[in-house]
């Protein structure tokens, strides 16, 4: 049986306001200058800082305010012409980078990867069908130059596609010519024929060149696994001789297809630092970079509109009440977000000044060594912030320091304690653990397990699986894979 009841609950809802800032408080640099440009096309009362708006401080007549002006007394038309609610949200003179400039770097738009191996297919006499199995073939060609989709695979796609009924050794043939083709060692099936393709261009008339072939050809997997004392016995070789074959291998390239440069087709990150940090007089001076961040106002041509309604008083069509509705909505909706952007200004400055404080040291001197242990939790206690909103602020930004560019997690770290006692950051311990794998003997590198004795002998009593995490962190392969000649 249905039924009517009332239950009274207490809920803690965020505002849109308060959405609106977390959401640009996440975004880096670049993205928050595209978040901008959308909120200027898609709010005609936003505008760049050109003009002045409108100054009032008359009231609009009470019965032309709606049910929402009734309810918020924040919504009445008085706030929306007084000049002291739209400041622009550049509050601080150190809010600005010392070089304004503003570069657009040129580009040139070449032929793309796949397009660069089909003029290369014009360039062959081939018959029309074997000029479509070419076609197929390298468009199953991926961006580093392997082809790792099997040819039977590619025989059906020829037949249901193209209706072209063709065989694994017509293809095999095409991939051979293919293989042919610059970059050298395109269209490899795997990291051993890409190798040897390239060796094949080269003048197989020197020795080195013909031991390159022979490891790879008969000892790939010792090769691989670095177990050169196997590859010098079986093949008889001298220690120069696997040197200098070994020195020919390691100048090939495991990928051809990256070395065509095309800038258009090719994934970059551009970084674009949001802080600024420069040394003046043993003094830190932090700026938030606002090269490309235009400066935002309330449209003067709405503002003298709301006069206009006000001036009209009762006399307002039902088409004119619509108009100063959605002229309110929209002067909010600026309002919001201009506020948005400052808050996350004065946020974004308070929590980096707070991080300069705790690791100043480091920030003076650019000596990694000097890194305290620091979590989230401390930043946010010297703030007073969430520890939430800390991350959101070390999430995606970067600072720009006079010995180079630092994402804000990189000064994150857990701590341990050394035997003294003292506490010490876990990023000191890798640095130490980078400088000792830096100096070890090529010929014999040091264990994991011999790291740790080394570290233990320095202060640091840490297990060796400890260190093998630290080092994977690092992106160190193992002592076997370390070896060289």
């Amino acid at each position: 049986m249905q039924h009517l009841s009332l239950q009274q609950r207490l809920l803690q809802k965020l505002s849109p306001q308060q959405i609106q800032v977390i959401k640009l408080l996440e975004l880096p640099m670049l993205q928050l200058e595209a978040r901008i440009k959308k909120e200027l096309e898609e709010n005609p009362v936003l505008e760049l800082e050109d003009n002045e708006f409108g100054k009032s401080e008359e009231e609009i007549p009470e019965d032309l305010k709606t049910k929402e002006d009734k309810d918020h007394e924040e919504f009445s038309v008085d706030d929306y012409l007084t000049e002291e609610d739209y400041p622009t949200y550049r509050y601080e003179a150190n809010n600005f980078s010392r070089d304004e400039k503003t570069v657009d770097m040129p580009y040139s738009e070449a032929s793309s990867f796949h397009e660069y191996l089909q003029e290369q297919v014009a360039m062959v006499m081939l018959s029309e069908e074997d000029s479509i199995l070419a076609e197929q073939i390298i468009g199953n060609i991926d961006e580093d130059g392997y082809l790792r989709r099997e040819l039977e695979a590619i025989v059906d796609d020829v037949a249901f596609a193209r209706n072209i009924h063709t065989d694994r050794k017509s293809l095999t043939r095409i991939l051979r010519l293919i293989q042919e083709f610059d970059p050298p060692g395109i269209g490899a099936r795997d990291l051993r024929e890409c190798l040897m393709i390239q060796l094949t261009r080269k003048d197989m008339g020197r020795e080195e060149i013909r031991w390159a072939y022979m490891i790879l050809d008969e000892m790939f997997e010792e090769f691989t696994k670095k177990h050169y004392d196997k590859i010098q016995r079986k093949l008889n070789f001298e220690e120069d001789n696997l040197r200098e074959a070994l020195d020919e291998i390691l100048k090939l390239n495991p990928k051809p297809g990256s070395s065509f440069s095309n800038s258009l087709s090719r994934g970059t990150q551009t970084i674009i630092p949001d802080f600024i940090l420069e040394i003046v007089n043993d003094e830190m001076v932090l700026s938030l970079n606002q090269r490309n961040v235009p400066e935002l106002n309330i449209s003067n041509y709405y503002t003298n509109m709301l006069k206009t309604f006000r001036d009209n008083g009762k006399g307002m069509s039902g088409d004119q009440k619509e108009a100063l509705t959605f002229v309110k909505q929209k002067i909010d909706s600026a309002k919001w977000f201009i506020d948005a952007i400052k808050q996350r200004q004065e946020t974004l400055m308070l929590v980096m000044r707070s991080m300069l404080r705790f690791q100043r040291a480091f920030f003076l001197e650019g000596d990694e060594t000097k890194l305290r242990p620091m979590i989230l939790k401390d930043i946010a206690d010297m703030t007073g912030l969430d520890i939430s909103t800390i991350s959101r602020v070390s999430n995606s930004k970067y600072i720009q320091t006079h010995f180079g560019i630092y994402q804000l997690k990189y000064f994150f770290s857990e701590s341990m304690q050394k035997e003294d006692g003292e506490e010490v950051s876990t990023r000191e311990i890798k640095s130490i653990l980078k400088e000792c794998i830096a100096n070890e003997n090529k010929l014999k590198p040091v264990t994991d397990d011999e790291l740790a004795s080394i570290l233990k002998d320095k202060g640091y009593n840490i297990a060796r699986r400890t260190v093998a995490k630290y080092r994977e962190q690092l992106n160190i392969p193992v002592a076997r894979m370390r070896k060289e000649l």
